[in-house]
């Protein structure tokens, strides 16, 4: 068994620290002894965006915000459906993280961050949620933390606070989508959902392509 190298350690915005770590051609990014992702299991993260780019098909030039870039699965499936007219924001609070896609796991990324419908910005999702006036988000995805039940950062309970979906759902296009991942289920969060306004579809798929825990994906959508 090749034994796990530690690659590097970043400092989480207000408490906590990011390790990467890699093993052969396999990475994990890992809070304490708690895996958040691998790059093995990506079949959920591709899904969210998959999901979600369904729901705006019709739309001709969409503009989608991911919060957190992670290992980039969830960017790269939604660059591999959209058209050239999207136009796709990612959110990454640590700047680490956008420096390891562009290092350590570049060919993992497979050059995704220099898409020309690609722009990276080093922020908190909440700005360009809390910013979005005249331009709206036709989807916004939220793969933040472990889901509403948050693991990484107290500030990220914001996110999914009634004043956080309210705030979410101001952001959107009439008819557009609030995709939310989740390593667990949260039947208290769909409820908060529907209360802030939304239709509210659960989907539970694999962490993995056919194997591995079964995730859940919120998708809610802003009537129009």
């Amino acid at each position: 068994m090749i034994p796990w190298e530690l690659l590097d350690t970043a400092n989480i915005p207000g408490g906590g620290a990011l390790k990467l770590k890699r093993r052969g051609t396999e990475f994990s990014i890992m809070l304490g002894d708690n895996e958040l992702m691998n790059s093995r299991l990506s079949g959920s993260e591709q899904a969210l965006a998959t999901l979600a780019c369904e729901r705006i098909a019709a739309c001709p030039a969409p503009r989608l915000l991911i919060g957190g870039l992670g290992m980039g699965f969830t960017l790269r499936a939604a660059l591999a459906v959209m058209g050239p007219q999207a136009r796709v924001t990612v959110a990454e609070l640590v700047p680490a993280v956008v420096a390891w896609a562009r290092g350590p796991m570049a060919e993992l990324h497979d050059g995704s961050l220099d898409d020309a419908r690609v722009s990276i910005a080093v922020t908190d999702v909440t700005q360009p949620i809390q910013t979005a006036r005249a331009k709206k988000w036709d989807a916004i995805l939220l793969d933040v933390d472990n889901g509403p039940d948050g693991l990484t950062r107290a500030a990220n309970d914001g996110l999914y606070s009634r004043a956080g979906l309210l705030a979410a759902r101001e952001a959107l296009s009439p008819g557009g989508v609030l995709a939310v991942w989740s390593a667990h289920e949260a039947p208290r969060f769909t409820q908060s959902l529907r209360k802030a306004g939304f239709a509210v579809e659960e989907v539970r798929v694999r962490a993995g392509r056919g194997r591995g825990a079964r995730h859940v994906i919120w998708m809610a959508t802003r009537a129009a």
